[in-house]
């Protein structure tokens, strides 16, 4: 068996467009980490583009958390990096969080930086930095990164549809405050560009007020894929 001191986890779904370029940019990373997809019931041909560029191809119910913590389950590496499939991450990313991540501080994430022209989504990228460096919260674009005995005692990501990131944030807290790495992630624009980057900024508070509030996540995640700010 293959063991490495990283497994990277790629939850995917439907992902046809962006995972072999997501892959193609890892491999110079495989001496060191395994790779992991984990697909959500793709009805298109993701499994197939990225079966030669992995070392695990997993199936899992549809579910962003159900499929990282699908992945964290058959990963060997002791630190384990969660890598949505169109981000791609700093060079020297892996050297970067073995330098920082210790038994003090256990978890962290990068800083991110959107694609695209607009100087907005410079300004967007900027206060989500800033954001989570105040309040020790990361979100999944940002690649959260976490040792694999710190991951397994907060018993992984919760199963819930919508700000899984977040509750896993929230739980590693208590064990370790976060690494905030100033290299930067770079993830796609997408959503900010179908939906409207001022309609994205609005519902993307709105989802997290209302998560904080206590809204059911599923709920939220119906709002987060369809762009809609409320629904009846």
């Amino acid at each position: 068996m293959k063991r490495t001191p990283f497994s990277i986890i790629i939850p995917a779904l439907n992902e046809a467009a962006s995972i072999q370029g997501c892959l193609l940019a890892l491999q110079p990373l495989r001496d060191h980490a395994e790779i992991i997809v984990v697909d959500g019931g793709s009805c298109d041909n993701t499994i197939e583009l990225a079966a030669a560029y992995a070392d695990k191809i997993l199936s899992s119910d549809l579910g962003r958390a159900r499929q990282m913590n699908q992945g964290a389950k058959q990963a060997t590496g002791d630190i384990l990096v969660f890598l949505h499939a169109d981000t791609e991450l700093p060079e020297q990313a892996l050297s970067l969080i073995e330098q920082v991540i210790s038994i003090e501080q256990v978890w962290g994430r990068f800083d991110i930086q959107l694609r695209g022209e607009s100087v907005m989504l410079t300004i967007i990228a900027f206060m989500m930095n800033w954001r989570s460096r105040l309040t020790g919260i990361a979100t999944g674009d940002q690649v959260l990164f976490v040792r694999k005995t710190a991951f397994t005692a907060v018993g992984g990501y919760p199963d819930i549809s919508l700000m899984e990131d977040i509750a896993l944030s929230g739980a590693l807290k208590k064990i370790s405050s976060p690494v905030c790495l100033t290299a930067k992630v770079k993830s796609s624009a997408r959503r900010w560009q179908q939906y409207g980057i001022y309609k994205t900024i609005l519902l993307m508070w709105s989802l997290r007020l209302r998560y904080w509030l206590g809204a059911d996540p599923h709920y939220l995640a119906e709002l987060y894929r369809t762009g809609l700010l409320w629904k009846r």
